[in-house]
């Protein structure tokens, strides 16, 4: 089948209908994607034991943490492929997709060596538990092996994005998903292996997801369809790609810091904490990855509209992502809430466990809308070609905040619940500067619009 470049025509009608349909794709992929990562931890969990669901839990922050910084360039890569494409610049648009191919095979050999090398030491550092260091440090070095695969999968799906086409990245997850549930079951509980049983489970399904990402690529019609021959880096382009991107990654990673430190944190309490918190923090992501839609599509339609120098509009999806935001939390947040036990007792039986668990829901979900506001508003300061402010806002807001809590009221008071109490006190004091830097993206694009405008009519006059 062949493609069309434009799935959707971003710059023009109803916005609030559109963001939502471009979304719910993304949202929908982005909780299966969770759905497909729980079960690597709902079948170790119920087959292999507590310590074997803690040893995959403990991996998450700090698996961010070595990939984030590269996944954070396809951001850069969704921004300058929409502009190009709104402004109809399609010659550009097929040199953007190539650096792009070409940056996420280059950094994902990079990201998996290091990775691969690197992940027992850090987890020492953290201070790990040693009843699940052996097994948290094979399950990283089996799960680097597809990395390369995943990152040249988001940055293909970043392409579709950019163009409008949310929907075929969402196909080939679900493909890719229920691949990664059969064989989950298949090593864990056929062949009773362990963690090394769903990473393999998880790269397989990588690769295969890469596959398919690559496939439509290659029979895309127009300015988005891959030529392996035509694959090389164009200076011009990887420098805009960087310029938004790496801030970006820089962001994701300052982040992930803040998260590897609270890990240690939380790893401090001991195995059965740790498992607890893993299990929460995927019920409450069910709400994060519903948000991230927005995200995506914050800055998909800003980029595209800001290439079409149609700035109302960029208000208008602020306005709309905002409103989706606060009805995510409401009806997501309510769900974990209200049914946090019963989401809880699908990770695990260990009544201990998920009364620990239940402790984090309800203090991370009491404020989650902010940590939505601190995710979307970056999107739509990123579109609009802004991107330090972002990450400025992030490493104050929310990375250094976080540090000094650790360094203070949690040192003097070494709870769970204030150990936890960061999080939204930090999602809060992170979006405020968020939607400040929008204010000023938006203030400084139209400025320089008038500006240029007027320029442009005093040459008229001259001649």
């Amino acid at each position: 089948m062949i493609l069309r470049n434009r799935d959707m025509d971003m710059c023009s009608g109803p916005l609030f209908s559109k963001v939502l349909i471009f979304a719910l794709p993304i949202m929908a992929m982005n909780i299966l994607q969770l759905l497909f990562n729980a079960a690597d931890m709902i079948v170790v969990g119920r087959f292999s034991g507590s310590d074997a669901l803690a040893a995959v839990g403990a991996t998450g922050a700090l698996i961010n943490l070595i990939v984030t910084l590269f996944i954070g360039l396809s951001a850069g890569t969704s921004v300058i492929v929409a502009q190009d494409y709104g402004a109809g610049q399609y010659a550009d648009v097929s040199r953007s997709v190539h650096t792009s191919i070409a940056i996420s095979i280059i950094g994902g050999f990079i990201v998996a060596v290091i990775g691969f090398a690197f992940c027992k030491p850090l987890l020492e550092v953290m201070g790990t538990p040693e009843d699940i260091i052996g097994l948290s440090t094979l399950y990283m070095k089996i799960y680097f092996v597809g990395v390369p695969a995943g990152m040249v999968y988001n940055f293909g799906a970043a392409i579709l994005r950019a163009v409008g086409n949310s929907r075929h990245p969402m196909y080939y997850l679900i493909v890719s998903g229920v691949v990664n549930v059969i064989l989950n079951l298949f090593f864990v509980v056929v062949l009773h292996m362990s963690v090394e049983g769903v990473a393999w489970a998880t790269v397989i399904s990588q690769y295969l997801s890469t596959l398919l990402i690559i496939i439509c690529l290659l029979r895309c019609d127009g300015a988005i369809r891959f030529i392996p021959r035509q694959t090389r880096i164009d200076g011009k382009k990887l420098k805009n790609i960087v310029k938004i991107g790496l801030p970006a990654g820089l962001q994701g990673m300052l982040f992930s810091i803040s998260n590897v430190l609270i890990q240690s944190a939380v790893n401090s309490f001991g195995s059965t904490m740790v498992a607890a918190s893993s299990a929460a923090g995927n019920v409450e992501n069910l709400a994060g990855t519903t948000m991230n839609a927005y995200y995506n599509a914050a800055i998909t339609f800003t980029g595209q509209n800001m290439g079409a120098k149609k700035y109302d509009r960029i208000d208008t999806v602020a306005k709309v992502c905002t409103v989706l935001i606060f009805a995510t939390w409401i009806v997501m947040g309510g769900i974990s809430l209200l049914f946090g036990r019963q989401l809880l007792g699908i990770y695990t039986s260990d009544q201990q466990v998920i009364e620990l668990g239940i402790l984090r829901l309800n203090v991370m979900m009491a404020a989650y809308f902010t940590c939505g506001i601190m995710n979307v508003f970056p999107g739509l300061t990123r579109g609009m070609g802004f991107s330090m402010l972002p990450m400025f806002c992030t490493l104050v807001g929310a990375c250094l905040l976080r540090i000094v809590w650790l360094v203070t009221f949690f040192a003097w008071y070494p709870t769970v619940i204030m150990l936890f109490a960061c999080y939204p006190v930090t999602w809060t004091l992170a979006g405020i500067g968020q939607v400040a830097s929008f204010f000023y993206a938006r203030y400084r694009i139209r400025k320089n619009d008038v500006k240029n405008n007027e320029s442009a009519e005093s040459l008229h006059c001259t001649g």
